[in-house]
């Protein structure tokens, strides 16, 4: 079961441009990145994936240099299917696994132009950090987020109370039964949340049970990450600080309330590395 993502409109006008740069799918962990490009690959004749945390053999062809003439044909001898310029979808996934990869990626635009090649990753922003350039005015980024609540609702198959909605206005507001029913919806999807595991739990079962489940394997996925972060953050504050926005969610984030034993530098450059990594958002109050 694949979920609709508003994403896919942008893929697709992305890879029928006639000139395209590469493109960079930026976000953080498990809200469908790879998923969404898979289904963008339907649409070309053929497709290579490869990823360097699986398969680490890759990353030797990105050592010598940073030719794509030479390293695309390598790729494609080691793969077992022909790359085709205009016919094949490249992805290059997990490429925070290869910093050399990222620097690649500029040469695609000025050495294949015409070669559709999109790059993702898991703690992307991190390894750019790290890069002195990796290619200004020469790749094109998209952000991916968790599914919005128009995207759960089309998952959940409600297009057409959707579409009354996306009718309505000041002037010919929505009936009350049918704001009580996007009411309703709104809350299941604040409980299911928008990752897309989760809400294809929820569509297939119906059981919040599961969707907790799912989440909390998530959590988990992410909390394994944290010692990847910096060497120099605790990833124990890691942990408590990303429980305690949970917690502090709506409200005014009060570093204090994190943990004892922590001063407010350390918890502060412990939100910063959440927020690079997608995981939190700050809103800033204006006013």
């Amino acid at each position: 079961m694949y979920c609709k993502r508003l994403i896919d409109k942008y893929l697709l006008e992305w890879a029928s441009r006639d000139s395209h740069k590469p493109l960079l799918l930026r976000g953080a962990r498990q809200v469908g990145k790879s998923t969404a490009v898979r289904e963008l690959a339907k649409k070309f004749d053929t497709f290579v994936e490869i990823n360097f945390e699986k398969q680490p053999i890759y990353k030797t062809l990105f050592q010598d240099d940073l030719d794509v003439t030479r390293i695309v044909p390598q790729i494609s001898a080691i793969y077992g299917r022909s790359i085709q310029v205009g016919k094949t979808l490249l992805f290059l996934d997990e490429i925070q696994e290869c910093p050399q990869a990222i620097m690649t990626l500029r040469f695609f635009k000025e050495d294949m132009p015409e070669l559709h090649v999109i790059a993702a990753g898991s703690l992307l922003e991190f390894a750019l950090n790290e890069l002195p350039t990796f290619g200004v005015g020469r790749i094109h980024s998209m952000f991916m987020y968790p599914m919005t609540f128009d995207e759960f609702l089309e998952a959940n198959g409600e297009t057409l109370l959707l579409d009354a909605r996306n009718q309505s206005s000041a002037d010919s507001p929505l009936p009350e039964a049918l704001h009580t029913r996007l009411v309703e919806l709104f809350r299941t999807y604040m409980l299911v949340g928008g990752m897309p595991e989760s809400v294809k739990a929820w569509v297939e079962h119906h059981d919040y049970v599961r969707c907790q489940e799912v989440q909390d394997d998530i959590v988990v996925t992410y909390e394994d990450d944290f010692p990847k972060y910096k060497k120099n953050v605790d990833p124990v504050l890691l942990r408590q600080t990303l429980r305690s926005a949970a917690l502090q969610a709506t409200k005014k984030f009060v570093y204090s309330k994190v943990g004892s034993g922590y001063k407010t530098a350390e918890v502060k450059k412990a939100v910063e590395l959440l927020a690079l990594a997608g995981i939190i958002h700050p809103v800033t109050r204006l006013g």
